[in-house]
């Protein structure tokens, strides 16, 4: 039909007249399309969110439509007609996006409760957009059942390594599925690394992972009010298990009991960090080793928790059952790692672990669960479904009435996988079956249950790198249904993380306040991070910060120091050294960055000295040793040198510029038999070093030319 033909004019025009008619009533905009409004074929239009046949909760928000239209229309009608019979809603919009108005919305919840409505998208174009070039449809119902409780949840910048580097700058927000506004931040600006959260079943009590002081081991618990204080006070840390055994904790995805009395961890842990550059999955974390731990808050103390307690397995990842009875837990064989740099660390560095990185390895856990039996644990046995399938099974959640048991799958490892899917199945383990809501490939993990036991929240980075949260209606009989975005949790340049449902009001919780970290305590803490990033400059600045709120502090003089040395501002750093050797002769901390200040100034036998004087004061200080080695080495003491170096290569040191200097003193001595595989061993612990791989081809060279 051509709008140049006359006998086609005046029911074009009447068309016109009829599209444009609305009838306002009570607010909501009103109108029949006419069925012989352009007829003939249509282009399909493409529905991107939400899913048909989703299932909104009666006390949410308005969502946006979205699709996308590749006919050339240029305006768009909305259509929604319910199982009432009554006339349908109907709304424009001039771009590929609609979100209705809250009478409209609310209308729609009403009409299409527990009953589908029919969503119709037309795109419309033309002069008077009096002609249809495309359609798409679906149908969506609303739940009788609400979420009514709010959802705490992590705001974070990406990449991880940017968080990590500004730690003030991640928010901790209190969200509410029925607000149209931005969840209130309630806790912000605190300079110390805090992650896994949780709450009691009533929600009464949290209790969240905070690296208190240089802790990482520690860990908060507070109770539930509009103002929440963070407090020295309220601090235990799991470093205090078996701390006589000198290994360092983390005290990883530490969980509080239903009942709140008791806490379980995984503790004596190793885990696999890397931090990577890209945004959409920007670290590579998982526990390699680890038992669980229970700290009872009633009598104070920690105990391993028989049945997850092999130090040759790692055990991790404890959820407990609504009831307390039983934890389940994520078990695998630990895994061996050669070659550490420090074997009292927690964390394992890249180059620690390149066979995990490249895909070579894979770590694989099975679910597990055992009786917690007041702490005393029992046999822990797989649970069948979610162990021995050659996947990794991990995040384990009961649902609140106990009877389900969802959980993440993918190939290998745990935290962040983008193969990450969510699977449901009976608590007593069953044929797991994989949920509606997953997005493929899209990292669908972090999930919570709903209190009403209803819901289940979830993170995916199905729309891009920044992880966004949604929702998913569960069933009495397991079924799930496609998922619900909530988008006004997240900003369109940060990632919302680890969401958790509380058991309270929304206004309950108005601000969680941090007041056990003060300024010279988050300086050193934040120092020390950058120090382990290799951001010395950074690190310095903060310690610096640490001397302005405590001028005489010995660690932050010594710290600020060791920054400025590997910065080669040598000067600077002897003066804080002067002034810390002042305060405390005999400290072989400074006594070593004093002979590593004397090296860089060519001052070689001082530097031999104050290595000397830090092992009188601590024998077994291994740095000192290689300093007094390079001392030795440096004055041309060589014999004393390489006797040394070996000394420590024979304790099971793992240090790259160990090896290097070690195989530098064999060159020198022409013994390039020996030094060559002290290079080798130095590029196989560091094979980013083009010093020692430029050593190793001279001294490869220089015995091909004996040979010869």
């Amino acid at each position: 039909m051509s709008k140049s033909d006359p006998k086609h004019a005046f029911p074009m025009r009447l068309v016109l007249i009829v599209v444009g008619a609305l009838v306002l009533l009570g607010g909501i905009a009103l109108m029949v399309v006419p069925k012989f409004l352009s007829p003939g074929p249509r282009a399909p239009l493409q529905v991107i969110y939400p899913q048909t046949k989703t299932l909104f909760p009666r006390d949410m928000v308005a969502p946006t439509f979205r699709w996308n239209d590749e006919s050339g229309a240029t305006q768009w009608v909305i259509t929604l007609e319910f199982a009432d019979g009554a006339a349908p809603l109907t709304a424009y919009s001039d771009a590929p996006a609609w979100q209705a108005s809250r009478e409209q919305w609310d209308s729609t919840k009403e009409r299409s409760l527990e009953k589908d409505a029919t969503v119709t998208i037309r795109g419309l174009a033309g002069e008077d957009k009096d002609m249809i070039l495309s359609e798409g449809q679906l149908m969506v119902r609303t739940s009788e059942d609400p979420v009514v409780a709010p959802i705490f949840y992590r705001d974070v910048p990406l990449p991880f390594k940017e968080a990590l580097e500004h730690l003030d700058s991640i928010r901790w927000r209190l969200g509410e599925v029925s607000s149209d506004k931005p969840p209130r931040t309630v806790l912000e600006n605190m300079r110390m690394c805090g992650n896994c959260h949780s709450f009691t079943a009533d929600g009464k009590t949290m209790a969240m992972d905070v690296d208190y002081g240089t802790d990482k081991g520690a860990y908060v618990i507070a109770e539930i009010g509009r103002e929440v204080v963070f407090e020295k006070s309220k601090v235990i840390t799991w470093s205090d298990y078996r701390r006589e055994d000198g290994q360092l904790t983390f005290g990883l995805l530490s969980q509080i009991s239903p009942d709140g009395r008791y806490v379980i961890s995984t503790v004596k842990d190793r885990s696999v960090f890397v931090p990577l550059p890209e945004l959409y999955y920007s670290q590579f974390f998982f526990p390699v080793r680890g038992i669980l731990v229970v700290y009872d808050r009633q009598t104070g103390q920690f105990s391993a928790l028989p049945g997850a307690d092999d130090p040759y397995y790692v055990q991790s990842n404890p959820a407990w059952s609504p009831d307390g009875k039983w934890v389940v837990f994520t078990r695998e064989k630990g895994h061996e790692l050669k070659d550490l740099k420090n074997k009292h660390s927690p964390v394992i560095t890249p180059e620690e672990v390149k066979g995990f990185v490249s895909g070579n390895v894979k770590m694989r856990y099975d679910l597990y669960r055992v009786p917690f039996n007041n702490g005393q644990g029992g046999t822990a046995e797989p649970i069948p479904g979610a162990s021995d399938n050659e996947k990794s099974n991990f995040f384990p959640k009961f649902s609140p009435n106990g009877k389900w048991l969802v959980f993440c799958q993918a190939d290998g490892y745990m935290l962040l996988r983008p193969d990450s899917t969510l699977y449901i199945m009976p608590a007593h383990g069953g044929t797991p079956r994989r949920m509606t809501c997953n997005m493929a490939d899209k990292m669908n993990s972090w999930h919570s249950w709903s209190p009403n036991g209803k819901w289940l929240v979830f993170a995916s980075k199905a729309n891009g790198p920044y992880t966004q949260l949604w929702l998913t209606h569960i069933d009495e009989q397991g079924n799930d249904s496609p998922p619900v975005l909530l988008e006004h949790f997240t900003a369109s340049d940060r990632a919302a993380n680890i969401p958790e449902f509380v058991n309270i009001p929304a206004d309950l919780l108005m601000v969680i306040h941090q007041r056990f970290a003060d300024d010279f305590t988050q300086a050193l803490r934040a120092g020390d991070i950058n120090i382990g990033t290799g951001h010395y400059a950074e690190a310095a600045n903060e310690f610096r910060k640490a001397l302005t709120a405590k001028p005489d502090s010995l660690e932050a003089l010594s710290k600020l120091a060791g920054a400025l040395l590997s910065l080669n501002q040598v000067d600077e750093a002897l003066a804080h050294l002067a002034k810390a050797e002042a305060l405390s002769p005999r400290n072989a901390d400074i006594q070593h960055k004093l002979a590593l200040a004397m090296l860089a100034q060519g001052a070689y036998l001082k530097a031999i000295g104050y290595s000397e004087k830090a092992l009188e004061v601590d024998p077994h200080f291994a740095s000192a040793r290689i300093s007094l080695a390079m001392g030795y080495h440096a004055a041309g003491r060589l014999t004393e040198a390489i006797e040394l170096y070996q000394t420590i290569v024979d304790t099971g040191a793992a240090d790259p510029r160990l090896y290097n200097h070690y195989g530098e003193a064999l060159v020198e001595m022409k013994d390039y038999d020996r030094a060559i595989p002290c290079f080798r061993k130095a590029l196989q612990l560091n094979p980013e070093d083009s010093q020692v791989r430029s050593n190793l081809a001279q001294a490869l060279k220089l015995q091909n030319t004996i040979t010869r």
